[in-house]
């Protein structure tokens, strides 16, 4: 049966992140992950995820600026990068969440790679010897206008530049259909460099059992390429969170 984590920065947010928490293991969800936590005591994180027995698996660099939508590929803001990333390194290493999400920002051209890749290179070396995975995602043009990376092959270019075995592609099912389509095929090609899924429905963003992608066909194809983490549930519900699990209830039953 395939596990799933509720993503927080969605999901429940009706609660405080440490009720949040709760929430999703009251509601059978198998781990959490989440965009911001920093407003909160990473010991208070820590504790309640030992209470509750979920696992963070991820969280994000901060965006900077709300219209930049992170940091690393912006060409003189070097040293906000990688304050950045510190800072959500030294988080995840706190609370034992998995992996750190590096959010590029909103910039184009050939500087803007190199930049990338050198930000990229300095937060795997810093996480590697914490075993915490870097996570990069292509965001869809329409939600994120003018993300840097918004394409898988953009990303497997700079993931093969970086050199790095703790780099990984974040493959978020709703911003590469829209972008790109042809997820099956995508997943099977991408895998050996896949991190993270997470799912939500096209073009709604809600709820993962509707719209235009077969879930049920997408997650069976997950389990049959030996993926074995959880996957994220990353979407708007469209009231309630708790009254839109009967998704996930079809997986659990």
């Amino acid at each position: 049966m395939p596990e799933f984590s509720a993503n927080l920065g969605f999901l429940y947010t009706e609660f405080s992140l440490p009720d949040a928490i709760r929430a999703a293991a009251e509601d059978g969800f198998d781990a959490v992950e989440c965009h911001w936590p920093y407003m909160v005591p990473a010991g208070t994180i820590k504790q309640v995820l030992s209470d509750t027995g979920l696992t963070m698996l991820g969280l994000n660099t901060v965006r900077g600026k709300t219209a930049e939508n992170g940091l690393a590929a912006l060409v003189g803001r070097q040293v906000e990068a990688r304050a950045a990333i510190d800072q959500a390194i030294e988080y995840a290493a706190a609370i034992g969440a998995l992996n750190v999400h590096v959010m590029a920002g909103i910039t184009r051209g050939g500087a803007a790679t190199d930049c990338f890749v050198e930000n990229l290179q300095y937060a795997c070396a810093k996480a590697a010897p914490l075993g915490i995975t870097i996570l990069i995602e292509p965001l869809n043009d329409g939600d994120a206008p003018g993300y840097f990376l918004q394409y898988s092959a953009q990303a497997q270019v700079i993931i093969e530049r970086v050199g790095s075995g703790n780099l990984k592609l974040m493959f978020d099912c709703y911003h590469l259909q829209i972008m790109e389509g042809n997820l099956l095929d995508s997943l099977e090609k991408l895998m050996p460099i896949i991190g993270h899924i997470q799912i939500a429905s096209v073009p709604d963003r809600a709820e993962p059992d509707h719209g235009n992608l077969d879930y049920k066909q997408i997650v069976n194809k997950i389990e049959t390429l030996r993926y074995t983490q959880p996957i994220g549930a990353e979407y708007k519900p469209a009231t309630t969170t708790r009254a839109g699990l009967g998704w996930l209830r079809g997986y659990q039953n």
